[in-house]
């Protein structure tokens, strides 16, 4: 025995047999270890640590690592793993233990044993996590603004390996990149329950990195960042202009790019528009995917709040409020589901029947706060940028197909978008007649039945604006 009461495993008394079972269940552990961490995490932390001490009595083990430090480590990060692994091994292992090794210099610290249960009776515990319930994918509503950064987010909690990584999801406020973080980690740990996932923003990454700075305990902070199977950073534009936390924030994704684990990022624009970021963190988030959210448009802005309807239960809300809805609230996806959360908060509580009257009065300053007026004026500016000529040729006479679709298409958006008359239009585009008007309105109409890319076109362009 030695001083701490429990036999020593290459003593003349332990059992041959006891050593051979603790030997081969070892071997097969390290083996799904590395297979399940990562060749690098596993040779950096895993793959030094020895088998130790073991009494036959208590069935306790004991690991062992050349610190404390790293005892602790894999202690908090892997520990569960290695319950699991023992617990499935079969190897009459009641308890481990992580331990320095004895020939380590320093005073000898023991971890407190990590109880050891029945495979029958094993529950793998989730990480720790603050993953919102309601944002898991299948409440996430898709639409052409939206479908790319979702079917790219769903490969990237998949459980086979994406084909890529990061993924990079960038759009406006409130329009659906949180929800999909969320839905990410949920959908991961579902697959993946003892994989370690890490969420949070940039302004927590900051946060913390520069306590640890101050604690002297950077060490620690990196060690927790790139054991993480699973990373998930949340507006990454708040980064900008900090020179440390960028220099920590590049070495990290570079080490668990490495690794083969996952990264998410979100910010509010592109890669190359976020000023004050190192290149070098721009080119690694750009080599994966990006994908944008781009404001909703109606279509999308009606099926959320239709979604929301079919699970929201009394009072009911009409057709004639979800379109009044849809329609008036246009700024971002989370301001629409609050006014819907409003409307029914007050009629449950006053017993009130929602109609136009009522949601008109209730929502009056959500509505004044997104209504913006959109001018022909603007309009025109846009369809000149888009199509690539100059804003004045949409009031000229010029007649060439190359000027004349685009001003067709300005003609059709006034229209669609302005309270301004047809013969208010023709006057503004050069003094035309209002038949010329209803001609283009007409063509675009039909153009967008028949040419995808003009229906296109036309969608972008309402974006745009309503934007």
């Amino acid at each position: 025995m030695n001083d701490t009461g429990i036999s020593v495993l290459a003593s003349d008394q332990s059992d041959a047999g006891d050593r051979a079972r603790l030997d081969a269940a070892w071997t097969e552990i390290r083996v799904g270890l590395r297979r399940d961490i990562g060749a690098r995490m596993f040779d950096q932390w895993l793959k030094p640590a020895q088998l130790g001490d073991y009494c036959p009595d208590s069935q306790t083990l004991d690991i062992q690592f050349a610190s404390d430090f790293s005892a602790n480590f894999v202690s908090g990060q892997f520990g569960d793993r290695l319950r699991m692994a023992w617990r499935c091994a079969g190897a009459a292992v009641r308890e481990l233990r992580l331990v320095r090794a004895r020939h380590a210099t320093g005073p000898r610290v023991l971890e407190l044993p990590v109880a050891v249960e029945p495979v029958e009776a094993a529950v793998p515990r989730a990480p720790t996590s603050n993953f919102q319930p309601r944002h898991r994918f299948d409440q996430f509503v898709t639409g052409e603004s939206n479908q790319l950064a979702f079917s790219a987010a769903q490969a990237m909690a998949g459980e086979a390996q994406p084909r890529f990584s990061p993924l990079f999801i960038h759009g406006g406020t409130g329009q659906g990149k949180t929800h999909l973080l969320h839905a990410i980690a949920a959908a991961f740990s579902d697959h993946s329950p003892a994989a370690a996932v890490l969420y949070m923003s940039a302004e927590r990454f900051m946060m913390e990195f520069v306590n640890a700075m101050r604690a002297n305990e950077t060490m620690a902070f990196k060690a927790r960042l790139r054991a993480a199977r699973l990373l998930l950073i949340d507006d990454i534009q708040f980064i900008a202009g900090k020179g440390s936390t960028q220099e920590e924030f590049l070495h990290t994704i570079n080490e668990l790019i490495d690794t083969g684990a996952r990264i998410v990022v979100t910010a509010d624009r592109p890669p190359q528009m976020l000023d004050g970021v190192d290149p070098r963190i721009l080119s690694r988030l750009a080599g994966g995917l990006v994908a944008d959210i781009q404001p909703a448009a109606l279509e999308l802005r009606l099926a959320i709040l239709e979604a929301k309807r079919a699970i929201a239960g009394d009072p009911p809300v009409p057709d004639a409020v979800i379109d009044f809805l849809a329609g008036a609230i246009r700024s971002n996806i989370r301001e629409l589901e609050g006014a819907f959360n409003k409307l029914i908060a007050y009629g449950q509580l006053t017993g009130r029947q929602i109609d136009m009257d009522f949601a008109q009065k209730m929502l009056a300053d959500a509505v004044r706060a997104n209504a913006r007026r959109i001018t022909v004026d603007e309009i025109q500016k846009v369809c000149a940028a888009h199509f690539r000529i100059d804003p004045s040729e949409m009031r000229s006479k010029r007649r060439a197909r190359a000027v004349a679709r685009p001003r067709q298409v300005a003609m059709y958006l006034a229209k669609k978008m302005t309270p301004r008359s047809l013969p208010e239009i023709g006057r503004i585009f050069g003094g035309r007649d209002h038949s010329t008007v209803i001609h283009a309105i007409r063509t675009i109409e039909d153009l967008r039945q028949s040419n995808p890319d003009m229906d296109a076109d036309i969608r972008a362009l309402q974006r745009q604006l309503e934007g």
